[in-house]
C-alpha cells in the first residue's frame, strides 16, 4: 500500500514538474505584456494588450487548477476577472490602470513552490478524522443538571466532554483547545447574549467550521432557520433524547470519515482518465478506469462503483448510450452518473442528462472542483444506499445481511485458521421498557445500543439488528475470550446510560451470548444456534452478563 501511494505521488509530481517548468515561460510573458500595457500610447493599443493578457490569464488559470497549483490559480483567476473589467470600463477609470498593471507584474515576479502548491491543494481535501474516543465535545447548557447529564452520557459513549454554563467560559475554552463539535442550548439568560450569534461568529473565525448541534424549547420555523444559518447540523427539542442527539453527532463525524468512495471513470482518452484517477486517489478515493464500454458488466459487478464519471463522446458507443445500458439493470439504478465533456451547448447537455445522467461537468475542471463534485455525489449515493439497505432505526445491517456476514466470516476463518466470534445481544426486559415508558423510549434505547456498539467495536466487525431488541455481531480474528472482554465492557457502559421519558429517568441492561468458530467450525446455523444457547444461558443466569 505504501509503495502504491509513493508511485501515485511520483506520477503527480511528474505532472506538476512539467507545469512548473512551463511557468518559467508563462509568468515572464505576463510581465512583458504588463510592461507593454504600461507604456502603450493610447486606448486602442491598451485594449489590444488587455485582450492578449486576458487570453493568457484564462489559459493559465485553467491549467493551474488542473495541475493542483491552487494559490496560483486563485491569483490568476482574480486577475482574469479584473482584465474583463478593464476591457469594459477602461475609459472611465484610466487613472487606476497602473494599480492593475502592478498586480500583474507582482504575479509575474513571484516564484511558486511546487511542494507548497501541492500542500495547498491537499489542504482542501478532508483529512482523516480521529477515532470517536479522541473527539472533544463542548456543551453549552445553563442548567447544571442537564449539562452534567449530557456530559456524563456522552462520556459513556466514549467521547471527551466538557460542560460550560456561560458563553464566556465556552469561548475561553475554545481559544485554548478547538473542540471537534459543539452542543449549544439556545435558552440562556438574556445577560449572556445569543448562543446562535456566538456560534455564527465562531464559525466565521475558524478555518473549518465545527459540527454544531442545537437544543431548544422552541421548534418554530424562524428558530430552526436561524440555527441552520449558524451552521447547525442537528436540532433537538426538550425533553432531550440523548440517544438521538448522539446518533446525530456520530452522523456528523461519519460524513468526515469512512470507507473510501468507489469511483469508476469511463473515458477512451487514457491520459485524461489517468489524470482524473490520480487526483481522485490523492483525495483518498478508490478508482477504477474503463476504456472499452463493452466491459461494463464485469466492471460494475466486480467494482460496485458509487459514482460513475462518463465521457460523452466515445467511439462505438456514446456516453448517453452507455448510461442507458447501465440503467437497464435495477441493481445500478442508484449509482449517480456524471458526464464529463467539453460540450458547452446547454441543449446538448440537457439531452445527455435526459438519457440517464445525473449531472454534467464541463471540461476543463480544476482538481479541487473535480474532487468536490465527485465527493458530494458519492456521499449522497452512500447515504441513500445505506438508508435502503440498512435498518432504518439503527443504521445496522438487516437480518439477512448480518446472517450472510456470519457465513462469509466463518468461511474465512476456516481458510485462515484464525478464529472468529459471533455474539448475540438482547436488551433485558425490553417489553417492560415499552410498556412503562412508551415505544418512543424503546426506540431510543435500541438506537443507543446500536451507537454504542458501532463506536466501541472495530471497523472490520459486522453489526446487525437481528430482530426487535436483539443484535448480532460478527468479530473476525477474535477469540471467544477476547470477545467476552470487549462485550463485557460494552455491557457495563450500556448499563451506565441514562434515558429520559417525560420527567422519568431510567437505565437498561443487556445480556450477551458468544460462540466461536474455534469450538463450532460447522455450518453457519450451528454457530448461530450455539450463540443463541449462550444468550439463553446468560438470561437464565440473572441477565446483565456475558456467557
Amino acid at each position: 500500500m505504501a509503495d502504491g501511494a509513493s508511485e501515485l505521488q511520483a506520477q503527480l509530481k511528474l505532472l506538476s514538474d512539467a507545469f512548473a517548468q512551463r511557468l518559467h515561460d508563462d509568468l515572464p510573458a505576463l510581465g512583458h505584456l504588463a510592461e507593454q500595457l504600461a507604456n502603450s500610447p493610447g486606448q486602442p493599443e491598451q485594449l489590444r494588450l488587455l485582450q492578449a493578457l486576458h487570453e493568457q490569464l484564462h489559459r493559465l488559470a485553467g491549467a493551474a487548477g488542473t495541475f493542483g497549483f491552487v494559490r496560483l490559480g486563485q491569483q490568476v483567476h482574480e486577475l482574469e476577472r479584473q482584465t474583463e473589467h478593464w476591457q469594459q470600463y477602461l475609459s472611465q477609470a484610466q487613472p487606476l490602470l497602473s494599480d492593475f498593471i502592478a498586480s500583474v507584474q507582482n504575479l509575474a515576479g513571484q516564484r511558486f513552490s511546487q511542494e507548497q502548491e501541492v500542500a495547498d491543494y491537499q489542504s482542501h481535501i478532508p483529512a482523516p478524522q480521529p477515532h470517536h474516543a479522541d473527539r472533544l465535545i463542548y456543551i453549552l447548557e445553563a442548567q447544571p443538571a442537564l449539562g452534567d447529564y449530557i456530559r456524563l452520557t456522552l462520556g459513556n459513549f466514549g467521547y471527551r466532554t466538557a460542560h460550560f454554563s456561560t458563553l464566556q467560559a465556552l469561548d475561553a475554552a475554545v481559544s485554548l483547545e478547538r473542540p471537534d463539535a459543539l452542543i449549544l442550548d439556545l435558552e440562556l439568560p438574556a445577560s449572556q447574549g445569543s448562543a446562535l450569534d456566538y456560534a455564527s461568529q465562531l464559525q466565521q473565525r475558524l478555518a473549518q467550521p465545527l459540527p454544531l448541534l442545537v437544543i431548544s424549547n422552541r421548534s418554530d420555523f424562524a428558530t430552526q432557520l436561524q440555527a441552520v444559518r449558524a451552521g447547525a447540523e442537528g436540532f433537538f427539542n426538550k425533553p432531550l433524547d440523548i440517544a438521538q442527539l448522539e446518533n446525530s453527532l456520530e452522523g456528523c463525524f461519519a460524513q468526515q470519515h469512512g470507507e473510501p468512495y468507489r469511483v469508476l471513470i469511463i473515458d477512451d482518452d487514457r491520459e485524461l482518465a489517468k489524470r482524473y484517477s490520480l487526483i481522485l486517489r490523492s483525495a483518498h478515493m478508490q478508482v477504477e478506469m474503463l476504456h472499452e464500454p463493452d466491459n461494463i458488466f464485469s466492471c460494475m459487478h466486480n467494482f460496485n462503483p458509487e459514482v460513475i464519471l462518463l465521457d460523452v463522446s466515445m467511439p462505438g458507443c456514446t456516453g448517453p448510450e452507455l448510461a442507458q445500458i447501465i440503467r437497464l439493470n435495477d441493481d445500478w439504478l442508484r449509482v449517480p452518473i456524471v458526464y464529463l465533456s467539453a460540450e458547452t451547448d446547454i441543449t446538448r447537455q440537457m439531452n445527455a442528462l435526459i438519457k440517464a445522467g445525473d449531472d454534467f461537468v464541463t471540461k476543463p475542471i480544476s482538481d479541487h472542483a473535480l474532487v468536490a463534485a465527485v465527493f458530494s455525489r458519492a456521499q449522497r449515493a452512500r447515504q441513500l444506499s445505506q438508508a435502503l439497505a440498512r435498518d432504518s432505526l439503527t443504521g445496522l445491517l438487516k437480518h439477512a445481511d448480518i446472517k450472510e456476514q456470519v457465513a462469509i466470516e466463518q468461511a474465512r476463518a476456516l481458510r485462515s485458521g484464525k478464529p472468529a466470534s459471533v455474539a448475540m445481544l438482547d436488551i433485558d426486559f425490553f417489553k417492560k421498557v415499552n410498556d412503562s415508558y412508551g415505544h418512543a423510549a424503546g426506540d431510543s434505547v435500541i438506537r443507543a445500543l446500536a451507537n454504542l456498539l458501532r463506536q466501541r467495536l472495530r471497523r472490520i466487525d459486522s453489526l446487525g439488528r437481528y430482530g426487535g431488541e436483539e443484535f448480532l455481531l460478527v468479530l473476525p480474528d477474535c477469540t471467544a475470550e477476547q470477545a467476552r472482554r470487549i462485550l463485557d465492557e460494552i455491557r457495563q457502559r450500556f448499563a451506565d446510560l441514562q434515558f429520559v421519558a417525560g420527567e422519568q429517568h431510567f437505565s437498561v441492561t443487556l445480556s450477551v451470548g458468544i460462540a466461536s468458530t474455534a469450538e463450532y467450525p460447522g455450518p453457519t446455523d450451528a454457530l448461530l444456534e450455539q450463540a443463541d444457547r449462550a444468550l439463553y444461558s446468560a438470561k437464565n443466569s440473572g441477565r446483565n452478563c456475558v456467557v
